[in-house]
């Protein structure tokens, strides 16, 4: 791979300060070195999240990555807040009041990832169209660049990201919670033994003042929250194994090292804050605050309860707990809770505008995605113009990063209908 990193200004507030504070954007752009001074097309990854960095070259890359460099200049940016651009800790919201951080936070949503993606593409770029990967939240943010600037897209593939264009994030967790649930008692078929292993875990943790290695203490439903790797191919089986050396002793008196540690990894923010902060302002537009709907729908399911055995385990849901008990979210305190009170949201699709669209877009929709709703996806596939969709339940929510073909398939699919639009 031939890779040249670019690292670009661009405001703070696209919308309404442009001559106010600016931020950094960093891009890293990969090409097989062979075809460095060639005019390929070029393709710009849209990475999942909220608050997600784009995958580093290591090793070779995702194999997606390598697919792509055989026929394009493939564009990795760093979605502002995160990685190399201008990253959002600790230490920026510093000194901010409440209101003032969650104003600034509320500057890292769609509309403004794309207003900065679009800066990038007509500054560095020449202009030129760009055809864009989303996986995941990238598939969200597809839909606001389709709605925004469709001019700048030659096509779009969309891997599990089909967002709906309506609902509330009241809708999305009432919806969500069942699949969690389904997903829970098909991890329970696969490993029956672990019904009483994760009881056992959970009793000891009610019973003890347990301490991660950070300090921070163990709670049930910070246990619950391992869950989340469910939705990913590799899930199952992770969470079975680390449960396979939960207990130090035969005894069940003292949980392991190993463990515990493995818990503060898995369920600590040290890496990508933004993740848990942005997660449900993402479902904002309009009038309305969010104001913590997974706690909502949580609380609204008493078989989520911690005393609840078999113990069922939360997806991609956060909650305002999260902000005292983890260390690394607590600097966010002030802002997060700022924004999930926040009353009025900029719109982030344009229905009216995605139901002419005139861009081609190839869409995976994964059957059984505990992330995304199939049926929210659905709907959106049906409202969106000239836009192909692929039903699958061979892949879980990675489809991309598990094989290439993920890829290859929506290519060929634009491909079949006449390809990227040209010029």
């Amino acid at each position: 791979m031939h890779i040249t990193d670019r690292m670009i200004e661009v405001p703070l507030d696209w919308f309404g300060g442009r001559d106010g504070p600016t931020i950094k954007l960093f891009a890293r752009e990969v090409v097989d070195p062979v075809k460095k001074y060639a005019d390929l097309p070029l393709l710009v990854f849209l990475q999942g999240g909220p608050g997600g960095k784009s995958p580093r070259p290591t090793g070779g890359g995702p194999g997606w990555l390598a697919e792509a460099i055989k026929t394009h200049r493939v564009i990795l940016p760093d979605q502002r807040g995160t990685g190399r651009s201008t990253p959002i800790n600790a230490a920026t919201l510093a000194g901010m009041d409440g209101q003032t951080a969650g104003d600034y936070l509320a500057h890292f949503r769609a509309d403004s990832i794309v207003a900065d993606f679009e800066h990038l593409r007509k500054t560095v770029y020449g202009g030129k169209r760009w055809e864009s990967l989303g996986q995941s939240y990238g598939g969200f943010l597809t839909l606001t660049y389709l709605s925004t600037a469709p001019e700048a897209l030659a096509a779009c593939y969309v891997t599990g990201g089909l967002a709906g264009l309506n609902p509330s994030a009241d809708e999305v967790y009432r919806r969500t919670y069942p699949r969690v649930a389904a997903k829970t008692a098909r991890y329970y078929k696969r490993y029956p033994d672990d019904i009483a292993t994760i009881g056992a875990i959970a009793d000891f943790i009610d019973a003890h003042d347990v301490r991660l290695p950070d300090g921070d203490r163990l709670s049930v439903k910070r246990l619950q929250t391992i869950g989340i790797d469910f939705g990913m191919a590799p899930g199952f089986e992770n969470i079975h194994w680390l449960i396979d050396e939960a207990f130090a002793t035969p005894a069940r008196d003292r949980l392991s090292d190993h463990f515990l540690f493995s818990v503060m990894t898995a369920t600590s923010y040290d890496t990508g804050p933004l993740f848990m902060v942005l997660q449900e302002s993402i479902y904002g537009q309009g009038d309305g605050a969010t104001n913590w709907a997974a706690q909502r729908a949580y609380d609204s399911r008493p078989e989520f309860a911690t005393s609840q055995r078999p113990l069922l385990f939360t997806g991609e849901m956060m909650f305002p707990w999260m902000l005292e008990e983890i260390r690394s979210l607590r600097p966010f305190k002030a802002g997060a809770e700022a924004l999930a009170q926040r009353q009025s949201y900029s719109r982030l699709y344009d229905p009216a505008r995605l139901a002419t669209n005139e861009v081609p877009v190839a869409a995976v929709i994964y059957h059984d995605d505990m992330y995304v709703d199939a049926g929210l996806s659905l709907e959106t596939a049906a409202a969106v113009g000239n836009l192909e969709h692929w039903i699958t339940n061979e892949f879980e929510h990675d489809g991309l990063r598990q094989s290439a073909s993920v890829f290859r398939t929506l290519v060929d699919k634009v491909a079949q209908r006449g390809g990227p639009i040209r010029g």
